[in-house]
């Protein structure tokens, strides 16, 4: 359903893009292999991240030892929605990076402009996932994404605030706990407020938002006519009340990647995260001298997947056969098993997930938690692919601002609510 649904949206070309775009003329993709970069012309690559892809200075210096013609930059934005806006107001014209990243979440509007990438050679194609590659797959059948990471997410949690709110801390033991529906979650959360530590039971509600509504297969917009549902979703609406019911007494009441929730992982703000492969790294990064973390397998309502992305070529680029040959690399099995190890990006290649290396990897931060092994069980436990259609980041951004205000007590629940509602009937 996902990948019918996204090739008719990219179909829909009259449509106005939700971002203010003056886009060059297109260069008209083709399905034809991508020209062999010469190995003996200097050429300098950028590539453009966000978050922590896993490529980190030594990782590019094994691709530049390799290619000793290449120079590889990489640059890292703030946060992802810099990124988006970066590669929206740029894709077309100039300015971008030889290889750009994206996020799924802006698959949607990427598609409707795909014949300004460079698609992935046709060799290439059945590398990853079959619903990773068909996300990426435009209406002419080209792959315009080079498939990096997936997000199958667990519990990440603080033992030491487990132990003071009398929880149980060993990872098979919190699974346990935990394992039931979101109405479990909450109520454990209830229990961890009433020990009163001194921190919350989870860090934003943007992120148990993420959890929330990619368990909702529809949740913004109808699949099959792409008309907004959103406002009268009693799947979303029930969500809603749920979590904003537990904000509250059990929010860490913090902006989802504002420094002071970097600051909250390392100093003890808050129990819980929802956490995707990719977070992992996220967390080891702002709290170098935390002992205590850990990761259980298990998740409300079984299973979910938040994000992941994918590496894009600029079809007018300077460096566009050298890119590809990039793209291609960073994107290999092998390299997506060391991005791991150095993020916790969990692998889309098919080949990586299942290569002893990834089910046997533990993570030293997080007490050699056997992340192989819990991040592919939550990978087969996910059931759900929610449908994502042109306007699900503007009506998701939208919520998400919804729910800070309650969070930050701007306003209540309702007024928010109603307010949400009033946005999303502005969009189209």
């Amino acid at each position: 359903m996902k990948s019918r649904a996204l090739r008719r949206t990219a179909i829909v070309m009259a449509a106005a893009s939700t971002t203010a775009l003056v886009l060059a003329g297109c260069s008209g993709s083709s399905n034809e292999p991508a020209a062999t970069a010469d190995p003996d012309e200097p050429v300098t690559l950028t590539v453009a991240t966000f978050n922590d892809f896993g490529y980190t200075d030594e990782l590019l210096q094994e691709y530049m030892d390799e290619h000793p013609n290449v120079t590889i930059v990489h640059n890292k934005a703030a946060t992802s929605n810099d990124a988006r806006a970066n590669y929206f107001q740029k894709l077309g014209k100039s300015g971008l990076a030889d290889i750009e990243a994206i996020e799924v979440d802006w698959l949607p509007e990427v598609m409707q402009y795909s014949d300004l990438l460079a698609p992935v050679s046709e060799d290439l194609k059945g590398r990853w996932l079959d619903w990773k590659e068909a996300a990426a797959t435009d209406a002419d059948g080209n792959l315009i994404g080079y498939g990096t990471d997936i997000g199958p997410e667990a519990i990440c949690y603080r033992s030491d605030l487990f132990e003071a709110a009398g929880l149980p801390t060993d990872p098979a033991e919190v699974a346990t706990l935990l394992d039931g529906d979101w109405a479990n979650f909450f109520k454990v959360g209830d229990e961890f407020a009433s020990a009163d530590t001194g921190a919350a039971w989870f860090d934003s509600a943007a992120g148990i938002w993420q959890g929330m509504v990619n368990q909702i297969e529809a949740a913004y917009e109808n699949p099959d006519s792409g008309e907004i549902i959103a406002a009268d979703n009693a799947e979303v609406k029930s969500a809603y009340d749920q979590l904003t019911a537990a904000l509250p007494t059990q929010s860490a009441h913090l902006e989802q990647w504002s420094e002071d929730y970097a600051a909250g992982m390392a100093n003890g703000a808050f129990a819980t995260m929802l956490c995707p492969g990719w977070m992992l790294g996220v967390i080891s990064g702002n709290a170098k001298d935390v002992t205590t973390w850990n990761i259980a397998d298990v998740f409300p309502n079984g299973g979910g997947n938040w994000g992941g992305s994918y590496l894009t070529v600029p079809a007018n680029g300077a460096n566009v056969a050298a890119a590809q040959e990039l793209a291609d690399w960073l994107t290999s099995p092998e390299t997506q098993i060391k991005a791991f190890e150095n993020a916790g990006t969990f692998p889309s290649q098919n080949d990586a997930l299942t290569d002893d290396t990834l089910l046997s990897s533990t993570n030293e931060f997080f007490n050699n938690a056997e992340v192989g092994t819990i991040f592919s069980a939550r990978a087969n436990a996910v059931t759900v692919s929610p449908f994502k259609g042109e306007f699900y980041f503007q009506i998701n951004d939208a919520m998400n601002q919804a729910l800070l205000r309650v969070d930050q007590g701007a306003q209540d629940a309702s007024t928010s609510w109603d307010q949400w509602v009033s946005e999303v009937g502005a969009i189209q």
